[in-house]
């Protein structure tokens, strides 16, 4: 008579999937729940003390909070379609047949996004330095006056959108161009039968045929720019009087420098909220019947 033996068949499945649910539960669910918690409490003499909401009135009357979610938006705003869009103008450009060294361009498009960000963010503010760097220099070469980057509010917001820019522009065109890619040949064969022009392709036959892609893309980097930390914290470090601040660097002072994680707890609470609220808008925006 044999031992009847503890793992069958049925039990193996669990068993082998069980490592990844227990790592997902400790740092992913619980942070979740345990920031939720204490977005109702407040750091007072070593002690969390229950305060109820009072987090988040504070944080609606907060103007410092409110200059970082208008900051975050204008980075939504502007950066955000010009990615989009010079991603899949590129993307177009690179797949046209008389288009020679495609694979030199998609790589050198796409390094970027690969970069070390600490190592191109530090690249991003010596070629902006408003005394010595290139950018202003070569402004000045033709005849123009150098612009303080980092001194002023609107000049100190188009660095770091031009360095958000310049990191995942190549991301998405790669992503865009697999869609593209993906277009049967036909189509355009019969386009250029019928006289089609670049521009009467782009807009009647790609566009329609990847907007599932462009979808993504705009979703993906609109999460990713309401969450925006790192270049400005780099560049700017929020400055100059807040004008670069964005929410998720704003919610890392109030953690990390301020030790206030009830009330950064709560920043981070009306972020998933924004966050999720545009993805819903985006989706409903381009739903089709």
């Amino acid at each position: 008579m044999t031992k009847k033996s503890f793992v069958n068949r049925k039990t193996i499945p669990y068993i082998m999937i069980a490592p990844v649910v227990v790592i997902f539960l400790v740092f992913m669910v619980y942070p979740i729940l345990r920031s939720l918690y204490l977005s109702f409490f407040e750091l007072v003499s070593g002690s969390y003390e229950f305060v109820g909401i009072k987090n988040y009135q504070n944080l609606f009357k907060d103007e410092t909070f409110w200059k970082s979610l208008l900051n975050t938006c204008i980075y939504l705003i502007v950066q955000v379609p010009v990615m989009i869009g010079g991603a899949l103008l590129i993307a177009v450009a690179v797949e046209q047949k008389f288009m020679r060294g495609k694979a030199f361009f998609r790589t050198t498009i796409f390094l970027p996004s690969v970069t070390a960000l600490v190592a191109y963010a530090l690249v991003f503010k010596v070629l902006l330095n408003g005394d010595h760097g290139l950018i202003n220099y070569v402004i000045e070469l033709f005849g123009g006056k150098g612009i303080n980057w980092f001194y002023e509010e609107w000049p100190a917001r188009f660095a770091v959108i031009i360095s958000i820019t310049w990191r995942w522009l190549g991301y998405n065109m790669i992503i865009l161009l697999a869609g593209i890619q993906s277009i049967p040949g036909e189509l355009m064969e019969a386009a250029d039968i019928d006289g089609a022009t670049f521009w009467d392709k782009l807009f009647y036959i790609t566009i329609p045929m990847v907007k599932p892609i462009i979808m993504f893309c705009t979703i993906t980097s609109t999460i990713g720019t309401l969450q925006l930390f790192d270049e400005p914290f780099i560049l700017t470090e929020g400055g100059p009087n807040n004008a670069t601040i964005t929410m998720g660097q704003y919610l890392y002072n109030n953690g990390f420098r301020y030790l206030k994680f009830g009330y950064a707890s709560a920043i981070g609470y009306v972020m998933t909220v924004i966050i999720g609220l545009l993805s819903i808008v985006q989706f409903k925006a381009t739903k089709e019947d």
